[in-house]
């Protein structure tokens, strides 16, 4: 069995474990912010499961469909990340998987779901320009595209790629649904609609999207790490900084307008990322 298989296996098993885990301290490094106790860290855990347990009660017969084509092709996203592959593929796939989500919410018949998948869809064109920039950088700087070379380039890509990491980081913040921009669903109580994007789901149906979520912040940060692979013990560091202050950032500021998520997005994508790109053209001579 080949290194790319078992890392792809191993994603599929372990990311949600790990993925549970983050969920639960963020939850505890949450509320330690807000002057609570917290939940017990394994608390994520428990939920999924006490949603299993209940019955499958849908508005629409093809949501559950829709969501089974989310989780998979999440975890697809992800495996073709941990095996090394095509950095393009990688980002259509993940995209896809929002669009899949974004469907099943339109299949809903309440209103608070319709207006959290609109709103989601403005959230995916916001950040996919930045998210293109960045492969577009990374295949600049290392001459491919396939993760695998890229996570074995002898240079700290970081030092190529300042500004395309911290476009990253601004969407970063939209993508693991973190205030100010979440702005289509919330793991917060005060969201302003309901649960927006997840309001018709319940049950086994919503512990898969909790599921989708878990993998989905695994491989994002791992994405993170690309960028210091080339020191393995800092790119580990740089994302549990990194997410650090996503959960910082999350309790330290308010909701923010749709049109300043969609606005704020395209204009760091056009000086972090294009602005990146741009130099890197220079001193390459592309």
């Amino acid at each position: 069995m080949s290194v790319r298989l078992i890392s792809a296996l191993s994603f599929v098993v372990f990311a949600p474990l790990i993925g549970g885990l983050i969920s639960g301290i963020d939850r505890r490094i949450t509320a330690r912010m807000q002057g609570r106790f917290g939940p017990p860290v394994l608390q994520p855990f428990y939920d999924v499961y006490k949603l299993l347990q209940k019955e499958n009660v849908i508005a629409r017969v093809r949501q559950n469909a829709y969501i089974d084509f989310y989780l998979l092709f999440v975890i697809f996203s992800g495996m073709l990340l941990f095996a090394g592959q095509d950095l393009l593929l990688f980002i259509f796939s993940l995209t896809l998987a929002s669009v899949f989500f974004i469907l099943a919410a339109f299949k809903g018949s309440s209103p608070y779901s319709l207006v959290g998948a609109q709103r989601e869809l403005l959230l995916v064109m916001g950040y996919e320009p930045m998210v293109l920039f960045a492969a577009v950088a990374f295949y600049m700087a290392t001459g491919s595209f396939w993760v695998s070379k890229i996570i074995v380039h002898p240079v700290l890509l970081i030092k190529l790629l300042p500004g395309i990491f911290l476009g990253f980081f601004y969407i970063l913040t939209i993508k693991l649904r973190k205030s100010p921009y979440d702005l289509s669903t919330s793991h917060h109580g005060h969201q302003e609609l309901v649960k927006g994007l997840t309001t018709e789901f319940a049950g086994p149906s919503l512990a898969m999207i909790e599921v989708a979520h878990w993998y989905e912040t695994v491989f994002l940060l791992a994405f993170v790490y690309l960028f210091f692979a080339a020191t393995p013990w800092l790119g580990a560091l740089a994302v549990v900084v990194c997410y650090f202050l996503e959960i910082l950032i999350d309790n330290v500021f308010a909701r923010a307008k749709w049109e300043v998520a969609v606005k704020s997005s395209w204009l760091v994508a056009a000086v972090l990322g294009f602005g990146n790109v741009a130099v890197l053209y220079l001193l390459k001579g592309f």
